[in-house]
């Protein structure tokens, strides 16, 4: 796996399947939004378990096929942060935040994910202009530019 730089941006359309390897999560569909700050990931049932007065994690599930409910995978992650984010309704959210790895095709880095309800959105995820500064460009124009997977 490769990290993108800034001297070689890849090009991604404005969906793609990702990965989230740290969370045990193969693939993933994610709109990709440069007018979004903040990456969000559809999370449910989220508990904080503190193993220190600064050290937390953060336990939630996530159903990365919004057509199979039934697949859902069961997620822990050091929380990070508690942050005010604004959502495309204008409306304030106070939000989980974790760090983790995205893959999409050979490439890979570290980024931040908000951990919300996505259950009305068409997508599990959002993957903002933060985690793709420096690293990708987009093509709005083109989906899924780093393939389709077959599903199980």
């Amino acid at each position: 796996m490769k990290t993108p730089s800034p001297q070689s941006p890849v090009i991604l359309g404005w969906r793609e399947w990702v990965g989230l390897p740290d969370l045990d999560i193969p693939l993933i569909k994610a709109k990709l939004d440069s007018g979004a700050h903040t990456s969000a990931l559809h999370a449910e049932a989220a508990g904080l378990i503190t193993l220190a007065p600064d050290k937390q994690l953060i336990c939630f599930a996530v159903q990365p096929l919004k057509t199979h409910p039934e697949r859902s995978v069961q997620c822990i992650a050091p929380l990070i942060d508690r942050r005010m984010i604004t959502n495309s309704g204008g409306h304030g959210e106070q939000r989980y935040v974790i760090r983790t790895h995205l893959r999409i095709g050979a490439l890979l880095w570290a980024i931040e994910l908000s951990l919300t309800n996505r259950a009305t959105m068409r997508f599990r995820m959002l993957l903002g202009r933060t985690a793709l500064a420096g690293r990708a460009l987009i093509d709005v124009r083109q989906s899924y530019l780093m393939g389709r997977p077959h599903l199980l």
